[in-house]
């Protein structure tokens, strides 16, 4: 049986994570940024205990009112040590139960401007390499920070089961109504391009090129229980079965 690898950001606030959880081959846990703390990171780690799944720190710009989905103005220093704080509480608090994080994800504009701006992706690598630990980092194909990480950091390419996307491959703005997909069948038909095919179509119907190591699904998604016990259910009729890298 093939093997996909899916990831998930939790410890959010979402109602859905422990229900999530056993579906998942990853989870990026919000650690301060835009939302989290310490009780729900103890509470999110158990839970990936609980169910075999890897840990990764979900870091963002410090802006819980925005939930870190607008770029924010804010020194480089201040950044830095906002991004390495962050890291740190999740590593913290992983290394008492005696887990290790597997990679470290960016959250909304933070991976959105890693991913354009060579300033944010150079400030974001400065910060992770401060941080001892042997973690990978998740990026996207195509990206800045995936260009500056090489030799530096393991890069885990990812794309995104329930985004659309423009024909640069760039995450279409929230902004639009078409940004994300809510239909559990055209969850499937986009992630299944991407994995068998390399190719996702865009929002303007062109079929483009990508890479992808793993793919994300939100936990805020209304019906994001749904959409991944379906994706769980049709993949395995092709043969798929989500696990770890």
């Amino acid at each position: 049986m093939k093997k996909i690898h899916i990831n998930c950001d939790l410890g959010e606030g979402a109602a859905f994570d422990a229900q999530l959880m056993p579906f998942l081959s990853a989870c990026n846990i919000a650690c301060g940024g835009h939302a989290g703390d310490e009780e729900s990171i103890r509470r999110t780690i158990a839970l990936a205990i609980a169910n075999n799944v890897e840990v990764g720190a979900h870091p963002s710009y410090p802006d819980r009112e925005n939930f870190g989905r607008k770029s924010l103005e804010i020194s480089a220093e201040d950044l830095k040590a906002s991004i390495k704080s962050q890291v740190k509480l999740l590593q913290k608090i992983a290394g008492e139960r005696g887990v290790k994080l597997t990679h470290v994800k960016p959250h909304g504009s933070l991976y959105n401007d890693a991913a354009k701006e060579e300033k944010i992706a150079q400030l974001v690598l400065d910060s992770l390499s401060d941080i001892e630990g042997d973690f990978s980092l998740y990026a996207p194909f195509g990206s800045v920070i995936s260009r500056l990480a090489k030799g530096k950091f393991k890069v885990v390419f990812e794309a995104f089961a329930d985004r659309n996307y423009t024909q640069d491959l760039q995450l279409v703005s929230r902004a639009n109504p078409e940004a994300v997909l809510h239909e559990k069948e055209a969850v499937f038909r986009h992630i299944f391009s991407m994995y068998s095919e390399g190719k996702i179509k865009a929002i303007n119907d062109e079929e483009i090129y990508i890479k992808a190591d793993t793919f994300c699904l939100h936990s805020d998604t209304k019906n994001s229980v749904e959409i991944l016990k379906f994706l769980d259910l049709k993949l395995q009729e092709n043969n798929i079965k989500i696990a770890k890298l």
